[in-house]
């Protein structure tokens, strides 16, 4: 599989820098996008379809980063994107609007993790979720709004633990479902509603022929009735893929991106965002996932000398699988 395009690289260099994307795409007009990725190391990067960077806000140890359309403010409806702290420990919220692009930090959310790793969004009726994960398998469940005064009011919904050390998550907003990546274990999903518990279910195991450890990035890319999850497969830099708006899971097959066209392959993938539908040029969905060296076709000079994000063309996916 062929990469697209790439994005610049992470200021970071010679460092675990580069980790989680997000895209949004104006559903009134979804030409205009904006691709989010984080520099675990130093904060939060806007780029634009070419792989330009258009904005960074230099706000430190940001690790996952989603995001929701339609979050009510005094101002009017506004993009809410959340990131997971590691230096301020919780969940550090923005605010994006629709029509100018501009993107502003507006609060955080403390939380009690000994070091706040992955993050998700979803919303659930009119409610905004956030979920966090630790390092330690601790998870936090919290609901977002705006307050009367503009400021960011948060309430813990619930918490659970998975046994050992998570990061990737994403949340299914219509079947109101969790899935969340246990590194060394496989894919658990919950129920969203704090009201039907925590019972997991294991819907991927690892290792398997489906994933190589540490499982990494998920994400969900929804084609009308259709919707897949998409899983990075960090130990053999691949990627897994679900269709999973059933009433089980269906595996369909995995790929890697190999590079050509003067992009380097994706190795040691870790995060991965997906969008289904025309998002600019891209008429079937995107893909954005995280390279963990971006070698611009040359040999690094050492390990992660710099890092970015591919893009790949949704289409070319499904050509490939058969889907």
């Amino acid at each position: 599989m062929n990469s697209a395009a790439e994005t610049q690289s992470v200021a970071t260099r010679n460092a675990d820098a580069a980790d989680d994307p997000e895209i949004w795409a104006d559903p009134r007009d979804p030409s205009r996008v904006v691709i989010f990725g984080t520099d675990k190391q130093a904060g939060l990067y806007t780029y634009d379809l070419t792989g330009k960077i258009t904005g960074f806000i230099p706000d430190g140890r940001l690790n996952n980063v989603d995001l929701r359309d339609g979050f009510a403010t005094a101002q009017g409806d506004r993009v809410l994107v959340a990131a997971s702290d590691r230096g301020r420990l919780g969940a550090a919220l923005y605010l994006m609007n629709p029509d100018t692009l501009a993107l502003s930090p507006w609060g955080l959310v403390k939380l009690d993790l000994a070091e706040p790793y992955g993050l998700c969004m979803g919303r659930r009726g009119e409610a905004f979720i956030v979920v966090i994960n630790g390092t330690d398998g601790q998870v936090r469940q919290v609901r977002v709004e705006a307050a009367a005064d503009g400021s960011v009011r948060s309430t813990e919904e619930r918490r659970f633990a998975v046994p050992s050390q998570t990061e990737g998550c994403v949340i299914d907003d219509v079947r109101g479902l969790l899935y969340i990546g246990e590194e060394a274990r496989g894919i658990w999903r919950y129920p969203l509603d704090p009201a039907a518990g925590a019972t997991p279910t294991l819907i991927a195991a690892a290792p398997s022929d489906q994933l190589k450890p540490d499982v990494e990035g998920l994400t969900l890319l929804r084609e009308g009735p259709v919707t897949w999850l998409i899983a990075s497969s960090q130990g053999d830099s691949a990627f897994a893929v679900w269709r999973v708006d059933g009433d089980a899971p269906q595996f369909r097959g995995r790929f890697s991106a190999i590079g050509g066209a003067g992009l380097d392959p994706v190795t040691g993938t870790d995060g991965i965002a997906g969008l289904g539908g025309p998002v600019g040029g891209f008429q079937a969905g995107l893909l954005v996932v995280q390279d963990d060296v971006d070698s611009e076709g040359e040999a690094p000079t050492s390990i992660r000398s710099r890092q970015n994000f591919k893009l790949i063309d949704w289409a070319a996916v499904k050509l490939a699988l058969g889907l």
